[in-house]
């Protein structure tokens, strides 16, 4: 009776240790993928975003534009 006990008890002790390592190992990932969601976040948001500018012919010289094969260029 002892054996058959002590055989239980040991199963039941690896099968709580297991489950305490799988419990672990779960919130070690979800931990490690909303840090890496609040990364990304934060790299994206802090993207520079375009802004126009603002550009003014000068009056004494004529405005040139050409074609260099990768864009309009205007010289203003």
């Amino acid at each position: 009776m002892k054996n058959i006990r002590s055989l239980f008890l040991a199963v039941v002790g690896v099968a709580v240790f297991a489950g305490l390592a799988l419990l672990t190992v779960s919130m070690t990932l979800v931990f490690a993928a909303i840090l890496t969601l609040c990364l990304a976040v934060r790299v994206l948001s802090t993207r520079a975003k375009p802004v126009p500018v603002r550009a003014k012919a000068d009056r004494n010289r004529p405005m040139r534009v050409w074609n260099d094969g990768r864009g309009t260029i205007i010289d203003l």
